[in-house]
């Protein structure tokens, strides 16, 4: 990732209340915290003891609850 150059927008009394990135630098960040989410989700879903099914059946029944 590249390295953060850190850049504040201050209120009146000086006191950070936003930072600005480099668009390429928010995007990777993005896509890290997609990347930590889907982890955390798989770690909750071994975890849980539960027998997984295979994609297909979950699909269907995500669309069948949607109806």
């Amino acid at each position: 990732m590249q390295s953060l150059r850190e850049r504040y927008v201050v209120d009146e009394h000086g006191q950070r209340v936003a930072v600005l990135l480099e668009l390429e630098v928010y995007q990777q960040l993005l896509e890290a915290l997609e990347e930590l989410e889907a982890i955390r989700a798989y770690d909750a879903a071994k975890q849980s003891g539960e027998t997984p099914i295979p994609l297909e059946q979950a699909l269907r029944e995500i669309e069948q609850s949607r109806e």
